[in-house]
């Protein structure tokens, strides 16, 4: 399923429409944005229709697209979630690498988080990114995950082994970790 509407300061998470899978070609086509990803080639218009239609229609996937002031820079998203036991996988891309290093992946983790833990009352995110890949380890640090594990050369790319971080954000630390409000009255 796509995700509702979330407004942060300078991201909107956004449902895909019809316009939104040929973006993602030429960012799949491009090796410098797919380098963390673990990806091994392009994908045509076609794959990403379905993959589109895919996380439409699925129960256990949610999705959105990134905006910043109007340009679609990406998508995000959480899978493989599990209902009963409360728990998703997150995933992120940055395509557009104008927007890299401006804390647009950070902002748009923590609308993801945010929803997930106080709108689908999940209770743990999990996710993998390469160790070598700082800024999204410093961008879902940020959002509240914590390092469950490494495995050790996990990932063959670029003509190398390549260690995998294992992190996890739980919903109890998420929740002693935002700010308090007080109530005027």
């Amino acid at each position: 399923m796509f995700g509702p509407l979330l407004v942060g300061e300078r991201v909107t998470l956004r449902p895909a429409d019809d316009s939104d899978p040929p973006r993602f070609v030429p960012w799949f086509a491009d090796m410098e944005v797919t380098r963390w990803l673990g990806r091994r080639s392009a994908a045509a218009l076609y794959q990403e229709l379905d993959f589109f239609k895919k996380v439409g229609e699925s129960k256990n996937d949610i999705m959105w697209i990134i905006d910043v002031a109007g340009a679609t820079v990406g998508g995000i998203g959480i899978h493989e979630i599990d209902w009963l036991d409360a728990h998703g996988v997150t995933g992120i891309l940055i395509g557009d690498k104008s927007y890299w290093r401006q804390g647009i992946a950070s902002e748009a983790m923590q609308l993801r988080t945010r929803y997930a833990f106080r709108e689908l009352n999940l209770r743990k995110l999990t996710t993998e990114v390469y160790v070598d890949n700082v800024a999204s380890r410093r961008a879902l640090e940020k959002a509240g995950y914590r390092t469950v594990g490494i495995q050790k050369e996990h990932f063959f790319s670029g003509g190398g082994w390549h260690d995998k971080w294992i992190a996890e954000v739980l919903r109890a630390d998420w929740e002693k970790a935002q700010p308090v409000t007080v109530a005027a009255g």
